[in-house]
């Protein structure tokens, strides 16, 4: 199973293609164009007439679901065509309850973040009671404050475990040592909309492979590790979030990397964030629990020799499992993105020497690893993003009365 995420090719319209079909196609247009288009550049785009363009583009702008901007000046003779952007009005809440953070962020159409909180914190081992109810009033703060005529789309919550979608339930969450959870009947008052569960770290992948609602990022095919307490990961192909026939895929923090290693909470023994978590490596440095990963990558980079130890020793783990996946899915490209992305700098070279000797295909394409650019709390991005790619891939039903 594969979640959809965004496509980089605009299909073109037909004669007998349905209105919300169509209507979908120009709101893509719109959203995915690195340029406000006019109404007369989503009917080159798409295949359609000017009048079936415009028409559809009238309905969007008056729902709210595209805006008309001033056009900038181009020196012609006559009235300039009038730019059409993603609507602002329309946005979606995505948070995030993490080991180490609670966190809402929300975001427009248009990929812009309208109101954010982020609140760090020890949740390891909390009663999950009170804290989804502490995160309920920081949603609700926000959604407080959002501008008047905010129009929420949907509503979604990143977890750092394994989650039943379709049933709304947190099955296990093992760094937060939740279980058994409908997190929903815990936030508080109900949300504008039904709030959808998901894996932190297939939420966070979609920040990397959309940069904004309908907008393809830099890369189709990547795996992506999300560094928090432990370690998320998800695999990216061709734009779509591999989620598995349960939703249950990308479980790399757990991926055996030594069998006679250190118990993990999981269960099992030796997994990867045993050695790569943010406990994992501060331990390892001899360094407090609560030291940012920008002092580790200063003291490892100033050849600390605990640090630089740590470094190289998760540097190692990681190239054991990911050679492993790269091995096994064939893709490019590693992303780090949490700790793990502020310490790039410091893991590239262990990592990719590792990836160098065990990528059996790495004589002709070596793997790429990267840092990810997103923001702390990228799961709660990821959360707002997929709710407003469904407003994306269905504009007729936000059109409807309600």
């Amino acid at each position: 199973m594969s979640e959809p995420v965004t496509s980089p090719e605009t299909v073109r319209a037909r004669p007998s293609t349905p209105r919300p079909a169509n209507l979908a196609l120009v709101l893509r247009t719109v959203c995915s164009a690195t340029t406000p288009p006019s109404r007369a550049d989503v009917a080159a785009a798409t295949g359609m007439t000017r009048a079936t363009a415009a028409r559809l583009a009238d309905d969007l702008v008056a729902g709210g679901l595209l805006d008309e901007v001033e056009a900038a000046p181009s020196g012609r003779r006559g009235r300039p065509a009038t730019p059409l952007t993603p609507g602002a009005r329309v946005v979606a809440l995505g948070l995030q309850a993490d080991a180490g953070l609670l966190a809402g962020r929300v975001l427009d159409l248009r990929g812009r973040v309208v109101g954010e909180r982020v609140e760090p914190g020890d949740f390891r081992g909390s009663d999950p009671g009170p804290t989804l109810a502490r995160l309920g009033r920081l949603a609700a703060g926000l959604l407080d404050g959002l501008p008047d005529g905010a129009r929420v789309a949907g509503a979604g919550l990143a977890l750092p475990g394994i989650v039943d979608v379709d049933a709304g339930v947190l099955l296990r969450a093992p760094n937060l040592g939740w279980s058994d959870l409908r997190p929903a009947e815990l936030l508080g008052p109900p949300l504008p909309a039904e709030l959808v569960l998901g894996n932190e770290a297939d939420l966070a992948a979609r920040t990397v492979a959309e940069t904004a609602p309908g907008r393809p990022g830099p890369h189709r095919d990547f795996v992506y590790l999300s560094g928090q307490i432990g370690v998320g990961g998800a695999t990216v192909m061709d734009g779509r979030v591999v989620s598995g026939s349960s939703g249950w895929a990308g479980e790399m923090g757990h991926v055996c990397v030594d069998p006679a290693g250190p118990a993990c909470r999981c269960g099992s023994t030796g997994c990867l964030e045993q050695y790569a978590g943010r406990d994992a490596l501060l331990a390892a440095a001899g360094l407090p629990r609560d030291t940012g990963p920008g002092e580790l990558a200063r003291r490892a980079a100033d050849g600390d020799p605990a640090a630089r130890a740590a470094v190289d020793g998760a540097a190692r783990a990681l190239g054991v499992a990911l050679a492993g996946v790269l091995n096994v899915l064939d893709v490019p490209t590693v992303v780090l993105g949490g700790h793990l992305g502020e310490l790039a700098a410091q893991l590239c070279p262990a990592l990719e020497e590792t990836l160098g000797r065990r990528v059996l295909s790495a004589r002709w394409r070596r793997p790429r690893v990267e840092a990810a650019l997103a923001a702390p709390a990228a799961g709660a991005t990821g959360a707002a993003l997929r709710a407003l790619a469904g407003v994306v891939a269905d504009p007729a039903r936000w059109l409807r009365p309600h």
